[in-house]
């Protein structure tokens, strides 16, 4: 599995988040400490909303503890809204492609989780990725599949898709990939932790089909919310509420919702 955290809100340099707390991302891609695995050295990589509309990226397959370039970058970016991430491959390879985050225009994307049995449903799922999308593709993992379905299920229709719209499109490919998995005689689960963001509010899921979804925690302190697949330290400097299973986490300015997520 993988480890990620995703920030909301008053500008502030990635390193305060990414690699100077006690359990900083980079120290959880070295030692997790609730995860599945404790490495997660199958490469990294951040996505930072600047100045312009769409959002800088940066990926990489080092390990995150072994990158200084990494480290370099978080001590000079300072950004409203960003995502990290260390990834844990469950089975596809470990090349620049397959790391996330996932961009395509303005949106970002990062998941901890799977698709149960994708070998047997990759192709039928890739079937549906629309063709103004499907030259996005660029690696091979479910993670980037399940983004590029969310275009074909309503994601981006319209001006200002806004918060109900995004939480539509990610029940629909929810439900789409359960029917392909049912159709398929998966007998994995789903899991699906994971971000979506469109420069300007942020999305989360917690939801597995087994009920065993990867960690999800979320804070609000003052002028920022901040998302993170394990709390960052333990000395009370922020404080850390589980995001149950079955539930869509929607942050928008200084405001935060839980929804129940059903697909």
């Amino acid at each position: 599995m993988c480890r990620w955290l995703a920030y909301l809100g008053a500008p502030r340099y990635l390193e305060t988040l990414v690699t100077e707390p006690a359990n900083s991302l980079v120290r959880q891609s070295l030692s997790a400490q609730r995860g599945t695995v404790p490495t997660n050295g199958d490469g990294f990589g951040l996505g930072w909303y600047g100045d312009r509309e769409v959002p800088g990226v940066y990926r990489e397959t080092l390990p995150a503890w072994n990158d200084r370039n990494l480290r370099s970058l978080c001590q000079q970016i300072s950004s409203p809204l960003f995502f990290a991430h260390v990834r844990a491959s469950t089975g596809t390879a470990t090349t620049r492609a397959n790391c996330h985050p996932f961009v395509v225009g303005n949106w970002l994307f990062m998941h901890n989780g799977k698709i149960g049995n994708y070998e047997r449903v990759r192709r039928r799922l890739e079937l549906d990725i629309q063709d103004a999308h499907y030259g996005f593709r660029e690696g091979t993992t479910d993670s980037e599949l399940f983004f590029l379905l969310l275009f074909a299920d309503g994601l981006a229709d319209g001006p200002g898709t806004g918060g109900a719209g995004i939480c539509e499109a990610l029940a629909r490919t929810t439900r789409r990939v359960l029917d392909a998995m049912d159709a398929a005689g998966a007998t994995e689960p789903l899991r699906l932790t994971a971000a979506l963001t469109d420069g300007r509010r942020i999305a989360a899921i917690r939801y597995a089909s087994d009920d065993q979804p990867p960690s999800l925690y979320w804070a609000r302190s003052g002028d920022h919310t901040i998302i993170v697949s394990e709390p960052l330290e333990a000395d009370g400097a922020e404080a850390w509420d589980e995001v149950p299973n079955g539930r869509l986490l929607l942050a928008e300015g200084d405001t935060v919702e839980l929804r129940p997520f059903h697909a």
